[in-house]
């Protein structure tokens, strides 16, 4: 079955309430770590953080008077904790709480988005190995090559996304930073000391330096990974819509009891979650080129980049989960289709034998260009008269008059091609780590 998206985990963590939870948690370290300088009263962060709450409602109230984000939350803060709320945000500026804060968003759906990805290439790993030996063929050009197996094409794809995998732990540890070193980033107001604290409890890492923003490359790093885990995740479903058109059916997404392909066809059983994912991938990239225009700032920063992130942010990294969740029930589910698979390999008389043949005649002393001009005629006959290229290459004198029968029958034989298949599975799964 597929399994639905259901994790509320994802969309919590973009939803107002959590935003401002963090942008109050950023100012209340803040405060904490001025108060252990001496630049606040003693006693005042505790007062602080036992009476700080916010309204939503109150604050988009205030924010439409004051047309400002920022100022609205602080100014419905105070209202609930009073005198001591003056020493919050003291020579700060808005962008260390508003950038603070969304580092601390995108590490933590990061942090989701990569075990739904660890979920997914378990699933990959144990249909790679179920199908190690599947033999089927492999295409170039859209063209039947050579043999393969389903188990190898899924080990490819696998390490893909397990590539993918290690560029999000690196855009994860890129993103997770912060700044709390006032307008433009010069700690005038602030003493270093403070943003060191504040990012520390937070798990971030402070900015090396900052003006009034982090630095938008490390964000537009973020949501390329994350297009690029959607393109590999598109590259899969494209696979997949490939091999389920009705003239291959080597593969087929599950059709569960009740399903309707199409309302005016009642036969049709159509790759729709496939094309999900792949209309899906089109937004993930949109979004990362969104993200790499937010990175040439004017000077100190502008505010260019926060409707973008407002809107990208949530959207991408809940999609992208999305993505992983859809695709892991997709292989999960997956119908496999070995005896297709055989019938496809027989489709075209053994031509996908040509080469081997081809090198065998190059081993017993012709030239290359005379070996492929030898097997390439029959090969041509195969494809206008639909003889098994088997049979033409024994009764051509010029190849079995040097090679003999035995060596042309072992030299057909679709199990050599994979041979190595185990091996290379081993190899490619030993990398998990």
């Amino acid at each position: 079955m597929i399994a639905r998206y259901s994790r509320p985990e994802m969309v919590a963590l973009w939803t107002p309430e959590r935003r401002l939870e963090v942008m109050l948690e950023v100012e209340l370290l803040a405060c904490e770590a001025m108060e252990a300088r001496g630049d606040v009263p003693a006693g005042t962060s505790k007062l602080c953080r036992e009476k700080a709450c916010f309204d939503i409602l109150r604050i988009d109230e205030l924010e439409k008077t004051l047309k400002h984000d920022v100022i609205a939350f602080l100014t419905n803060v105070a209202e609930y904790v009073g005198e001591p709320a003056r020493h919050l945000h003291k020579g700060m500026t808005s962008s260390d709480v508003l950038d603070t804060a969304l580092a601390v968003q995108l590490r933590d759906a990061g942090v989701l988005i990569r075990q739904a990805l660890e979920d997914v290439l378990v699933v990959l790993e144990r249909r790679a190995r179920e199908h190690t030996h599947t033999l089927c063929i492999g295409r170039s050009h859209g063209i039947h090559a050579e043999p393969t197996t389903f188990g190898w094409k899924l080990a490819i794809l696998w390490d893909e996304l397990r590539r993918g995998r290690d560029r999000l732990d690196h855009a994860i540890a890129d993103i997770s930073v912060g700044k709390v070193s006032g307008a433009v980033g010069t700690f005038a107001h602030l003493d270093p000391s403070v943003e060191a604290y504040v990012c520390a409890k937070l798990g971030l890492t402070p900015a090396p330096a900052s003006n009034q923003v982090v630095q938008r490359d490390r964000h537009a790093y973020y949501f390329t990974v994350l297009a690029l885990i959607a393109t590999s995740i598109e590259k899969i479903a494209v696979e997949i819509r490939h091999l389920q058109r009705t003239e291959v059916l080597e593969v087929e997404e599950p059709f569960t009891a009740g399903q309707k392909g199409s309302s005016a066809m009642p036969h049709k059983r159509n790759p729709i979650l496939s094309e999900n994912l792949t209309g899906l991938a089109r937004l993930m990239r949109g979004w990362a080129q969104a993200a790499t225009e937010d990175v040439p700032l004017w000077h100190e920063r502008d505010i260019s980049h926060s409707s973008v992130e407002r809107v990208i942010a949530p959207d991408a990294t809940v999609t992208l989960h999305f993505m992983l969740y859809r695709l892991r029930g997709l292989i999960d589910g997956l119908v496999v289709y070995p005896e297709n698979m055989q019938k496809n390999l027989d489709k075209t008389g053994g031509l996908f034998y040509s080469q081997r043949v081809m090198l065998a005649l190059v081993e017993s002393g012709l030239s290359r260009e005379e070996a492929y001009a030898r097997v390439q005629r029959n090969a041509m006959r195969t494809w206008a008269e639909g003889t098994p290229l088997l049979d033409l290459m024994l009764a051509d004198a010029d190849i079995a008059g040097v090679l003999g029968e035995a060596t042309i029958r072992s030299a057909c034989d679709p199990e050599w091609y994979v041979r190595h298949a185990e091996t290379v599975l081993d190899r490619v799964f030993g990398s998990r780590s």
